[in-house]
């Protein structure tokens, strides 16, 4: 039996075409060579299926296509790997879905568990990736400033541990790039580095120089990526002393930002080089003219300062006024941001109550990044291939792995939505357990479904899988990811071109 066509949200044009990054796409010719079993232990390879592979399962519902929401079914093979999307697909236990969305998996590019830390830290594996089920995100990129920090292969190799047999969904690890950093040795284990150009949690900042340029010379040669914090602390106002975020503000201001930013001109020649949670619109113009990805949260997004705010919406970089955080959506909306992000980085709620100054900065987010944008779709703010492209394909592209669409070779990560499916974000609901969350009393949707790799990890809202999560390194089967210039578009063969425009 066909699917049921029902309401689906619509927003109103299709975003603004804009060039994209050259940093953007995994290059395999560019990429060290992976082993797949070091030092003994086994990493998982993400290697695309063969299109002859039989379907075991085949999901009816409905999936964005072409800037259309129109039936189809997708054909899952026991590998989890999708074989087949069309209208009918034969064989295999078929899922009936009646008219939900099927939507590929969101990859954050951006959470701190905070796993290795001292006993009682308030964040791990279990737990961070825990709340990136139920908020449909199947995959993260961890980062290193944790306790010790992943500055080294046997940190690296101690956080790999630590992974495996404890986490719900992927996890890639990034190290750290200091002066200490042994590039060539981390680069074919690690799947980027994290470069800090200003203080924050943790003890990797060093000021720049011309080793800082050497360094990035050497990530450039061994075909990795880096990804930047970029401020500068030399705008940095050491004389005030904040009690809101926005004076947080004015003590790292957007200057600071865009001048960090410019002190990575000119572009190290083939370094893939990606900026997180750029702020405002004139920092995206630097990092678009350099020809560098970018990343934006939804706490930038989403949220501005205000005298009211105490320390739970302290973050670095800060929030902005009303007006930057209105450009900077607006940006997001036009396409001109090439990835979300959430930069979930949570702290006990002890540890927020402390006097501002002296209070840690960072929000949970990695549950509510995707459920909070979606929410957007349903208001027409904003259109859902613009979600998906930031959210899932383009990381899949940035990362080299063979997911982030609906389509054969895929592999099947994806969640199952329904717009009518609304709630309010609660922080007793949620399950960082830090316990508090900076979203409170905004409006979500929320997953009904989320699987992994074809297998349920998430049914009706709640968490039902057992560790399956594997980890992974940059580069798993990208010789057969597309290369078209729209990395949100793909053609799976057979299907119309019929349906509702929403994107």
């Amino acid at each position: 039996m066909r699917c049921s066509s029902g309401p689906c949200p619509e927003s109103g044009v299709l975003p603004t075409a804009h060039p994209l990054p050259s940093s953007l796409i995994f290059r395999q010719e560019a990429a060290p060579n992976v082993p797949v079993r070091p030092r003994g232990s086994k990493l998982h390879s993400a290697e695309p299926a063969k299109a002859e592979f039989a379907p075991a399962r085949v999901f009816c519902g409905r999936i964005l296509h072409r800037g259309r929401i129109i039936p189809a079914e997708v054909g899952v093979s026991e590998e989890g790997r999708i074989v087949k999307v069309a209208p009918t697909v034969r064989g295999g236990q078929r899922v009936d879905l009646a008219d939900q969305l099927i939507l590929p998996s969101a990859i954050d590019l951006h959470v701190h568990f905070r796993d290795p830390s001292p006993p009682g830290a308030v964040e791990s594996f279990p737990s961070g990736t825990l709340q990136a089920a139920l908020g449909g995100v199947g995959a993260v990129v961890d980062m290193p400033n944790t306790d010790p920090p992943t500055t080294t292969l046997d940190r690296l190799e101690e956080k790999e541990g630590l992974v495996r047999g404890r986490s719900e969904v992927d996890v890639l690890l990034l190290a750290a790039l200091t002066s200490r950093t042994r590039v060539e040795e981390l680069a074919p284990r690690a799947s980027g580095f994290k470069l800090y150009l200003a203080p924050t949690t943790g003890d990797l900042y060093e000021p720049g120089g011309p080793s800082q340029k050497e360094l990035l010379e050497r990530v450039a040669r061994s075909g990795s990526a880096v990804h930047v914090h970029a401020e500068d602390p030399a705008l940095f106002r050491s004389d005030l002393r904040p009690m809101d975020p926005g004076a947080w503000g004015a003590v790292r201001p957007e200057g600071s930002e865009l001048r960090a930013l410019r002190g990575l001109l000119p572009p190290v020649p083939g370094l893939r080089l990606h900026v997180a949670h750029a702020t405002s619109t004139a920092a995206l113009e630097v990092a678009t003219g350099a020809g560098w990805s970018t990343e934006a949260t939804p706490h930038h997004l989403l949220l501005h300062a205000t005298p009211h705010q105490d320390a739970r919406w302290k973050v670095n970089p800060p929030l902005r006024s009303r007006s930057t955080r209105d450009e900077l959506f607006r940006a997001f909306v036009d396409g001109r941001i090439t990835m979300l992000a959430s930069d979930h980085a949570p702290h006990p709620l002890g540890e927020k109550e402390r006097p501002f100054f002296e209070a840690p900065s960072g929000v949970p987010g990695v549950e509510t990044m995707l459920p909070l944008l979606l929410a957007r779709v349903r208001e027409g703010e904003l259109s859902l291939g613009t979600i998906l492209r930031a959210a899932s394909r383009r990381p899949a592209l940035f990362l080299g792995l063979p997911r982030g669409q609906i389509a054969p070779g895929m592999e099947a990560n994806f969640m199952v939505v329904d717009f009518r499916d609304r709630r309010t974000v609660r922080a007793k609901e949620l399950h960082a357990p830090c316990g508090w969350t900076p979203f409170e009393g905004r409006e979500g949707v929320f997953p009904r479904e989320h699987y992994h790799l074809g297998q349920r990890i998430v049914e009706d809202g709640e968490f039902v899988g057992d560790h399956q999560g594997r980890l992974l390194r940059r580069g798993g089967g990208a010789a057969q990811l597309p290369t078209s210039a729209d990395p949100g578009s793909y053609r799976p063969s057979v299907l119309p071109s019929g349906g509702r425009r929403v994107a």
